[in-house]
């Protein structure tokens, strides 16, 4: 079944074309991203199709008789709108319910039983009862918690930005949508709620359009990949390691292609300067021709980046040691008596939720905040390059050329040559024409992305990075991660980006809260498996050490299974085993691209509902087996 149709849409901003005759659709339970470069119309496409903005030529079709949410990166809120109306600003009997019980919920927390008297809080249940609400009102409860939306009558305009953007996000995860429109849903996130959000994402049985820079998250959401470039739309059916590679055979072919076309070109024009006029049909035809292929001569053709690796400073012996280091806030421990001493080259990644001092640490490092207790001892050849998340400013408003050549006219790179500063940008999308750009007139994340080539090309051996990726585009991501993995000195990142994690660190330093880092050995992957495996054995343990008379009262009707439940147990075996055979032929069908559209969208929703069963069943025989122990 089809749910959104978009039929030859083109779209330019003043003499810059985004694209043009883009076709493609979504079928019913199909998941797909929608990847570009940062300024190449991404979210404009997005704007077209949920009715915010309008094609120059096109049209989007949308089914009829299905609901469509849509989180675009910049929210519509009213900032006089309290959170409450902000989220729930539908009039349906349902949402006036919810709100209503929800108001009463809050007041009463909040100690004031005489605004809410009890006639109200019967007549607000009675409501919920008589519209059977309530597992809307308990999906809502979930997901306010889960964005850590506490107090409900807060006015949108006392939100910071982020919270703002989770105020969006969970309005749209709310609606009960049929299909789901996002633009990067996981900027402002922290790890621990983004792979929520994944986990919610890739079991809802919903159709769903999104833009993200996040690849891991995009790998576990969504089974397919449409890419926006040079205004033109690529589709790739699979995951994004499949998209990768597919990516590069066809830059590889229109590489090929683009030199067959040159060389003919050339040939063609020799014998326009060498000919007379045409004066018979077959010449002309072939000046015709040569015209149209000046034209394919003059199309743009992205080309595969090369390896790219800049020479460090060397670095010696003692390289960063951490004594001791005590620090808190008056109302928060950071850090508690930490210690570590900094070996040749190590890459150490830094996770743990918001607000529990990832940053504060590097600050501490860089000198700019002063611990209570212990001392950081840096070696005496060590040269930092810090990334902070403030980003930079600077005295009067120069070009982006100029403010890099302040630091570097020339770079040297790892085979000894020399490049330009200027090619050091362009390297990382900075085209020569934006190089004469004005600092001040330079985007948000082109500000963050020109703080990070600054910080690079100063040719640093430590680098210590807070929050890189953000506003990266995928390209750019790639490009980072290649450079710091070519890296040759030491560095600590701080990243949501788990796919970068994974590629980049050794460790991972694990801010777990109240003063306590925890060094784990292992990629942030290997580090979550860890973690997991722990929660279950603790789980266990407080089972076992649940107190006599508990035990006995909980396990009383338990006493052992009856014969039903003997084959019940059985069959649930043999189900599960066959289920998680289906489950991972799924996956394989999926990353291996091949398939219809129609394929891809069954596979999707059977590959969800198989996720569902499976839980169940799997709770059904955990139930009973641990009554049959």
């Amino acid at each position: 079944m089809n749910y959104l149709t978009v039929n030859n849409v083109s779209k330019s901003v003043g003499e810059k074309k985004l694209f043009q005759n883009i076709t493609f659709g979504l079928e019913k339970g199909q998941k797909s991203a929608l990847i570009a470069r940062n300024g190449t119309g991404k979210s404009t496409l997005l704007n077209i199709i949920a009715g915010r903005d309008v094609p120059d030529e096109g049209q989007v079709v949308i089914r009829n008789d299905i609901v469509v949410s849509y989180l675009p990166q910049m929210d519509g809120f009213n900032d006089d709108d309290s959170v409450l109306n902000a989220l729930f600003d539908e009039e349906t009997p349902v949402v006036r319910a919810v709100k209503e019980y929800e108001t009463c919920i809050s007041l009463l927390e909040r100690n004031r039983h005489e605004q809410v008297p009890q006639k109200r809080m019967d007549d607000a249940i009675l409501e919920m009862d008589r519209l059977n609400a309530w597992d809307y009102e308990s999906k809502v409860k979930e997901i306010l918690s889960k964005f850590g939306i506490q107090d409900i009558f807060k006015n949108i305009n006392e939100l910071s930005g982020g919270q703002r953007k989770k105020a969006a996000l969970a309005k749209t995860l709310i609606a009960d949508t049929d299909l789901l429109i996002l633009d990067e849903p996981t900027n402002h996130l922290d790890v621990e709620m983004i792979e929520w959000l994944e986990n919610y994402l890739s079991s809802a049985n919903i159709t769903l359009l999104m833009v993200t820079h996040d690849r891991a998250f995009l790998d576990k959401v969504c089974s397919d990949i449409y890419e926006l470039s040079n205004g033109n739309l690529y589709h790739y059916r699979g995951k994004y390691d499949y998209f990768v590679e597919k990516k590069a055979e066809r830059l590889a072919n229109e590489a090929a292609e683009h030199d067959r076309l040159r060389n003919l070109y050339r040939r063609e024009l020799e014998w326009v300067h060498t000919s007379p006029q045409a004066r018979t049909t077959k010449a002309r035809a072939r000046i015709n021709q040569f015209e149209q292929l000046q034209e394919q001569m003059d199309r743009k053709v992205e080309a595969a980046p090369e390896a790219f690796k800049v020479q460090s400073e060397r670095i010696g012996h003692k390289i960063l040691e951490i004594s001791h280091l005590d620090f808190a806030y008056p109302d928060q421990t950071i850090i508690r008596d930490f210690s570590y001493i900094f070996k040749k080259g190590e890459k150490c990644g830094i996770v743990g939720k918001n607000g529990t001092g990832k940053s504060t640490f590097l600050k501490m490092i860089m000198g700019e905040v002063k611990p209570d207790g212990g001392k950081i001892t840096p070696g005496l050849t060590i040269q930092f390059g810090y990334f902070s998340q403030n980003g930079m400013e600077y005295a009067g408003n120069k070009i982006v050329l100029e403010l890099v050549k302040e630091h570097a006219e020339v770079i040297r790179m790892d085979n000894g040559n020399y490049i330009s500063a200027s090619q050091f940008l362009n390297h990382f999308g900075f085209p020569f024409s934006q190089q004469y750009t004005y600092y001040q007139d330079l985007s948000g994340g082109e500000k963050r992305k020109l703080h990070l080539l600054i910080t690079l090309l100063k040719n640093p051996n430590f680098l210590i990075l807070d929050e890189p990726t953000n506003d990266f585009d995928i390209d750019t991501l790639n490009l980072l991660e290649d450079f710091l993995t070519n890296f040759g000195g030491c560095m600590i990142i701080v990243s949501h980006d788990r796919w970068l994690m994974n590629k980049l660190v050794d460790h991972i330093f694990v801010f777990e809260g109240d003063g306590k880092i925890k060094d784990y050995y292992g990629n942030y992957t290997e580090y979550r498996q860890m973690k997991d495996k722990e929660m279950r054995i603790q789980k266990r343990i407080e089972k076992a050490n649940r107190p006599v008379e508990e035990k006995a009262v909980r396990e009383a009707p338990k006493n052992k299974l009856t014969y039903k439940e003997k084959r019940e147990l059985e069959s649930l075996e043999t189900e599960i085993e066959a289920l998680e055979q289906e489950k991972s032929d799924i996956e394989g069908k999926m990353s291996a691209g091949q398939g219809t559209a129609d394929e891809f969208a069954e596979w999707g929703r059977r590959y969800a509902e198989i996720k569902t069963v499976l839980e169940e069943k799997s709770n059904r025989w955990l139930e009973l087996s641990e009554k049959d122990a």
